[in-house]
C-alpha cells in the first residue's frame, strides 16, 4: 500500500512544506516556479475549477502544449477531486471529438491556439460546458458553450486546502492508440505513477536537475515531474525537442537527467561532435529503444544509460538495472522489475521456453500499480485482463540470462517518433479521400529508428489519385505525426480466407520502386504549434 504522502498532489505538498524557497520547475524561454509557488497554485487553479461547476468524480479534459499550465491543471484537476484527462495536442476533427465525447468530460482546459480545433464539435459534445482558455484573459472564439479567459477563471479565488486523491485514484485518463477501433482511454491510478516514476531514482537526489521536452498527454511526460518530486529535484520544460538546442539548453539550465527516446539519439549523434560535447552536467540519459551505437554515444556525451520496457497501461515492469546500459546486449529491455511477473506466452497462454518468441504477459504483486481498464470498454479491458494476466499484444523473447527483447507488434499500432499512431484511425482518414476506395495502414522500419506510416491504397475506378491531393486534403484531419510518409497505390490487398487484411504481408513487402515517399518527393509536414 503506498503511503498517502506520496501521492503526487500530497508529495508536493510535503515539499512545499518542506523546501518551499527551492525552484521546483524552470520553462526554457520562459519563468519558473518554486515548491511553495506550484503548491499554492495549483490549489488555487483547484478551488477557481470547483467555483466554475467542475464536480469531483467527474472528468475535466486538459489540451496544452508542454508547459507550466499543463502541469498546474493536472494537479489541480485532482486537488479538487476530479479525473484529468489529458488531450494531444496535436489531436483535431473525429479523433479529438473521441476522445471528448468518450471521457464525458464536462470542463476543458485550453490554450488559445488549439481552440479553432473545437469549432462545431461543441455542438456535438452534450456533457462539455465550459472552456477554460487558460493563457488568454480574452479568448478568441464564438462557441456554444461558456468559454471563460485566465483572469475571469483565477478571480478572487484563495488556494483553500482540498482533500486529495487517494493513491487508488485515477490520476489520468490516458489515450492510448486503438489497433481495431478508436483510441482507448487507459484508467491510470496514482500508485502506478508512482511505480514508474520510481524506476529511474537510482544514484538520483535533490541536486539532480531533469530535462523533459516530451509530451504531457504523455506517461514519458508526467513521470519526469514525479521522479523530480520524490528526490527533491528540479524539472525542466522545453516545449519540443531541439536536435541544435538541446545541449546548450542542459548546460545553461544545469540538467543532470533526460529521457531520450525514439530518434532522439541518432539526432543527436548526427550533429557535428565537439570537443565540449561531455562537458556539459547531462549524466543520466534515459534511452528507449536503444541503438547499436549506444557505445558510441555514451561516450561522446558522457552519460551513463538507462532502458526498460513500458506502455501506457504499465508501469515498467522491465528495466535495466540501474543506469547501466552497454552495448554488449543493446537490444534487450532488461530484466524484471521487484514487484512484478512476467510470462512470455503462445497463443493459448502457455508459457514457451527461453529463446522462443511469444506474447508478453504481466501482472504486479501489489494492486493499482498497474492499470484499471478502459474507460467506458469493459469487453476490451477483460480482453486485455484474461486470466488475471495484462496482456500487452507485443512480442517479446527472453534469453537464458533473464534478459528481455523486444521483437514486434503483435498488433497494428505504430511506433513514430515516440507517438503512438492507431493503423485503425489512419485508415478511417485515408478512407475519406474521394479517389480512395480502401486502404490498410501499416509500419515501416525508419532509418531514425522506431516506424514510419505507410498506407497501401486501392483507387476508385476511373480516378486519378495524386499521393501529394492525398496529404494535403490529410493535413487539417489529423495529427502530423499520423500523416503517412509513404503511399502505394495497389490493386488488392491479401487476405486471409475470412476476408481479413493480412497486414504482416504488407509489412514484409516493405518498401518498393512503386512507393511515394513525401520526404523524397519534398512535401513537407511540420508540427504545428
Amino acid at each position: 500500500m503506498l503511503d498517502r504522502d506520496l501521492v503526487l498532489p500530497h508529495l508536493l505538498a510535503h515539499r512545499a512544506a518542506e523546501r518551499g524557497d527551492k525552484t521546483f520547475i524552470d520553462v526554457v524561454g520562459g519563468g519558473s516556479v518554486t515548491y511553495a509557488e506550484f503548491h499554492e497554485e495549483s490549489l488555487r487553479w483547484a478551488n477557481a475549477l470547483l467555483a466554475l461547476g467542475a464536480a469531483p468524480g467527474s472528468q475535466v479534459a486538459a489540451m496544452l502544449p508542454v508547459g507550466l499550465d499543463g502541469l498546474l491543471a493536472w494537479i489541480s484537476i485532482s486537488w479538487m477531486g476530479a479525473r484529468t484527462v489529458p488531450i494531444s495536442i496535436a489531436h483535431r476533427g473525429r479523433v479529438l471529438h473521441h476522445v471528448l465525447a468518450n471521457s464525458a468530460a464536462t470542463h476543458l482546459v485550453i490554450s488559445q491556439r488549439y481552440v479553432d480545433r473545437l469549432g462545431e464539435l461543441t455542438g456535438e459534445l452534450p456533457d462539455l460546458t465550459t472552456v477554460i482558455v487558460c493563457d488568454s484573459d480574452e479568448p478568441e472564439c464564438a462557441l456554444p458553450v461558456r468559454v471563460v479567459g485566465r483572469a475571469e477563471f483565477l478571480r478572487g479565488i484563495e488556494p483553500s486546502a482540498l482533500p486529495g486523491p487517494d493513491y487508488r485514484d485515477v490520476a489520468g485518463i490516458f489515450y492510448t492508440s486503438g489497433t481495431t477501433g478508436p483510441s482507448k482511454g487507459v484508467l491510470v491510478p496514482w500508485a502506478q505513477l508512482h511505480a514508474t516514476a520510481t524506476c529511474y531514482l537510482d544514484g538520483l537526489d535533490e541536486s539532480d536537475v531533469w530535462y523533459s521536452p516530451l509530451p504531457q498527454s504523455h506517461i514519458s511526460g508526467t513521470a519526469p515531474m514525479y521522479t523530480m518530486a520524490l528526490v527533491g529535484g528540479r524539472l525542466v520544460l522545453r516545449e519540443v525537442f531541439s536536435t541544435t538546442e538541446f545541449l546548450d539548453e542542459v548546460t545553461k539550465y544545469g540538467c543532470t537527467a533526460a529521457i531520450v527516446m525514439g530518434a532522439m539519439p541518432q539526432f543527436l549523434m548526427s550533429q557535428p561532435p565537439t570537443p565540449h560535447d561531455a562537458d556539459s552536467p547531462l549524466r543520466h540519459a534515459a534511452v528507449n529503444p536503444i541503438p547499436p551505437t549506444i557505445e558510441d554515444f555514451k561516450a561522446r556525451f558522457g552519460v551513463r544509460v538507462f532502458t526498460g520496457y513500458n506502455m501506457t497501461e504499465m508501469s515498467a515492469p522491465i528495466t535495466s538495472p540501474g543506469w547501466t546500459v552497454t552495448g554488449e546486449k543493446y537490444s534487450s529491455c532488461g530484466r524484471v522489475r521487484p514487484g512484478y511477473q512476467v510470462r512470455i506466452v503462445d497463443e493459448h497462454d502457455e508459457e514457451v521456453p527461453p529463446g522462443t518468441v511469444g506474447e508478453l504477459i504481466v501482472r504486479a504483486d501489489e494492486p493499482w500499480v498497474m492499470n484499471v481498464g478502459y474507460l467506458n470498454q469493459p469487453e476490451a479491458t477483460a480482453d486485455a485482463w484474461r486470466h488475471g494476466w495484462f496482456h500487452t499484444g507485443d512480442a517479446l523473447m527472453c534469453d537464458d540470462d533473464g534478459d528481455f527483447y523486444f521483437v514486434d507488434r503483435l498488433k497494428d499500432a505504430i511506433r513514430r517518433r515516440g507517438e503512438n499512431v492507431s493503423s485503425a484511425e489512419v485508415e478511417i482518414e485515408v478512407s475519406a479521400f474521394p479517389a480512395v476506395a480502401e486502404c490498410a495502414a501499416v509500419a515501416v522500419p525508419s532509418e531514425w529508428s522506431e516506424d514510419e506510416v505507410k498506407v497501401f491504397v486501392i483507387a476508385k475506378p476511373d480516378t486519378n489519385l495524386d499521393p501529394v491531393e492525398l496529404i494535403e486534403f490529410l493535413r487539417p484531419r489529423m495529427a502530423h505525426f499520423m500523416i503517412p510518409r509513404f503511399v502505394e497505390i495497389v490493386d488488392e490487398l491479401p487476405r486471409t480466407n475470412t476476408f481479413k487484411v493480412m497486414k504482416h504481408a504488407l509489412r514484409a513487402r516493405g518498401n518498393s520502386e512503386g512507393t511515394w515517399d513525401r520526404e523524397a518527393a519534398g512535401v513537407v509536414v511540420k508540427r504545428e504549434a
